[in-house]
């Protein structure tokens, strides 16, 4: 199936125009949710077709095609990390990055390593130092390039200094700023396109989600995250957790903390980050960007909430999300995440408490 979606055929045709793509490495950058990883293997996958269509799409039915979507094509190599590895699609939490609604039953669960090591990169030695087939291009694709460790990342900046012949890099980010400037600087960098929300809507709607609308806004307007919001098992946990933050006189964060303790934690935060972002767009400009149907508890929870404190906790977050892959402990971590949203939202009350946080003002 061609996945080159809608939105990205105008970038598809200026990159396989004449003179438009060139060197041995490529950037594709862009927020998550809006297909740059299919797109890349698209790309890799019509660079190794033997008989491209007019427009420079894989015919998908030569022998190359066949190899390449069965994962065995010998031109071909995928750096990934262990949490990724056997999935078809980017996955939308965890690492933060693209996925579909086919994987959503594994997203919420622990995966092994998040990261791309120095093994996975030194290993592409042997992958480069053997003959093509058919003394063909190779290329290797690296997704999420952020996920690469500072001594992988590195590794691969020695392979960029000195880019082996007939070898395609391509990386995938949508974390440009986490890679090694140096790294950056090698790559030509191309900027994947948002689709407008009409286009998203509409995409919506022929796969056959409902509300596509309120899928949507929900997904940060990204069509497929968006597609996460169509799985039942996915809105079940989402919808439990926003309901629980959005009583939070109500709200244990030691049990809260006890049942998402399994979970993937970088999901929960960018659930919370969402969250938190609404509040503060209420308060300051009276709009709700991602939780539509929420707007009586958004609207009665920033009553109680000081600006500056939103402001402070909600940057807070940018570097809890960072931890969030690699936290000491996974229940602790998400009680003092949960504590402190609790001071925020009742510091008005009078409800307070210092670091080391206390279990003693919360209800058991």
């Amino acid at each position: 199936m061609n996945k080159v979606y809608i939105w990205q055929q105008e970038l598809w045709c200026q990159l396989m125009q004449s003179g438009k793509f060139g060197g041995y490495a490529l950037l594709l950058k862009g927020r998550c949710g809006i297909g740059k990883f299919e797109f890349a293997r698209q790309f890799a996958k019509s660079l190794l077709c033997k008989n491209p269509s007019i427009d420079r799409k894989a015919c998908g039915s030569c022998p190359s095609c066949g190899w390449f979507e069965q994962g065995g094509h010998p031109n071909f190599y995928q750096v990934e990390p262990d949490a990724l590895s056997g999935l078809s699609d980017d996955v939308a939490l965890g690492l933060d990055v693209e996925g579909s609604a086919s994987t959503s039953s594994t997203k919420l669960k622990k995966k092994p390593s998040q990261q791309i090591s120095v093994d996975q990169i030194r290993a592409l030695n042997d992958f480069i130092n053997l003959s093509g087939n058919q003394d063909g291009c190779k290329i290797i694709l690296i997704h999420p390039a952020e996920t690469m460790n500072l001594a992988a990342g590195n590794a691969l900046l020695k392979k960029l200094e000195e880019p082996p012949p007939n070898v395609l890099f391509i990386l995938v980010t949508h974390r440009p700023q986490h890679l090694l400037p140096t790294i950056r600087s090698r790559c030509q960098q191309m900027t994947m396109p948002n689709p407008d929300i009409a286009t998203a809507t509409d995409w919506l709607k022929q796969q056959g989600i409902k509300d596509p609308d309120v899928c949507l806004a929900a997904a940060g307007f990204a069509p497929l995250s968006a597609l996460l919001f169509n799985d039942s098992e996915y809105i079940a946990q989402h919808e439990a957790f926003i309901k629980q933050i959005s009583m939070p006189e109500d709200l244990n964060p030691i049990i809260l903390a006890e049942k998402l303790q399994q979970s993937d934690l970088s999901a929960v935060v960018s659930w919370l980050q969402k969250w938190c972002y609404d509040l503060l767009s209420f308060q300051l400009t009276g709009k709700i960007r991602y939780h539509l149907s929420r707007r009586s508890a958004i609207e009665s929870l920033v009553i109680n909430m000081n600006t500056k404190a939103l402001v402070t906790y909600s940057r807070s977050l940018i570097s809890t999300q960072q931890l969030s892959h690699h936290p000491l402990n996974s229940r602790l971590f998400l009680e003092e995440v949960l504590f402190a949203y609790i001071f925020l939202a009742n510091k008005r009350k009078g409800i307070s408490w210092t670091k080391p946080l206390s279990r003693r003002n919360i209800p058991t």
